[in-house]
């Protein structure tokens, strides 16, 4: 038994629930195909297979959690509707399946969010409110809105079992369509989808990585320390990775995550492009993390079966985060 299982307060966050999830919300998600590249398997020395939740519903793996914490509800909850504080894939995700299932939402945005983000939300009906970038306004917005709304629930990107157990689905749809997995690598922001990945990890004896940017490697730190530090501030392309780790994320990653590997945005802009090149999908910077990684710690790939869970491709591609050049722009 892994540490995290016998932690208080975690009720339903184990792989039992995680078997539930993905049979709750089959009827509603994609199921993400698995692409190869022998071009990138031949640059790492190894075998790659990449899980592409930028494919799934509202253009992210959120929508796994955000279904099934909806699909939990009673239907009194549901009335009452929910809120959330979103960079933009959780609100989206959130947003999309409130409106599949007659649940009224509130986003609460960051100023900073990509307009492309902001708008992903917008169309599937969720009320919006832009706030201040940081941990206190968003604090500042949920105690607010416990306030005005003291009958809808506060559904949060990550810190959330049923978001926890939700999430890992995207894993374990992976090693039923891959088996013979011995590593699989997320990215990590809040640390949601990194912890329901360990979970299906565990329980297949896989070697479960993370990768983060190195300028906002609050998770990095978190596991050095023992604690959960601070986000480290606004300093990465990655914004989907630019919060820090929750309380019931942390005990799950720190027991059952073997590295979480840190990469620079230029690491993730190569990593991008070559995305883009071999496997022909778009993806954003923070989903690149995990190739980049790969890229960047040879040692820990080489002659191994890594599963890369691509988490998402919302990206405005009229703003690249790198220069198109005129070549580029004719090859």
């Amino acid at each position: 038994m892994a540490a995290w299982q016998s932690a208080a307060g975690f009720g339903a966050i184990n792989l039992a629930a995680v078997h539930q999830a993905e049979q709750l919300i089959a009827p509603y998600i994609v199921k993400t195909p698995v692409l190869q590249s022998f071009a990138l398997n031949e640059l790492v020395n190894g075998t790659l297979f990449f899980k592409c939740e930028n494919l799934q519903r509202t253009g992210a793996f959120k929508f796994r959690g955000a279904c099934y914490s909806l699909l939990k509800l009673t239907a009194e909850q549901r009335a009452g509707g929910v809120y959330t504080v979103s960079s933009g894939n959780h609100g989206a995700a959130l947003a999309c399946a409130g409106q599949m299932l007659n649940i009224p939402v509130h986003v609460a945005v960051p100023v900073t969010a990509p307009a492309f983000k902001k708008a992903n939300i917008a169309r599937y009906g969720a009320k919006i409110t832009e706030i201040s970038a940081g941990m206190p306004a968003r604090q500042a917005f949920i105690d607010q809105q416990q306030q005005a709304a003291p009958n809808a629930l506060f559904i949060p990107p990550y810190n959330h079992a049923d978001i926890i157990v939700g999430q890992g689905t995207a894993a374990l749809e992976l090693i039923k369509q891959v088996p013979g997995i011995d590593n699989l690598i997320t990215p990590v922001g809040g640390g949601g989808l990194l912890a329901g990945t360990c979970m299906v990890g565990h329980s297949q004896n896989m070697t479960v990585y993370a990768a983060e940017p190195e300028r906002a490697d609050d998770a990095w730190a978190s596991l050095q320390s023992g604690k959960i530090e601070p986000s480290r501030g606004l300093v990465s392309i990655c914004d989907g990775l630019l919060t820090q780790l929750g309380e019931l994320t942390f005990p799950i990653i720190q027991s059952d995550v073997a590295a979480i590997l840190k990469v620079s945005d230029l690491d993730v802009v190569q990593a991008m492009k070559l995305v883009w090149q071999e496997l022909k999908i778009i993806i954003e910077p923070s989903s690149a993390t995990v190739l980049a990684a790969v890229l960047a710690y040879p040692d820990f790939f080489a002659n191994k079966t890594t599963g890369l869970i691509l988490s998402g491709g919302n990206l405005d591609v009229t703003c690249l985060p790198w220069p198109v050049t005129p070549l580029e722009m004719t090859s």
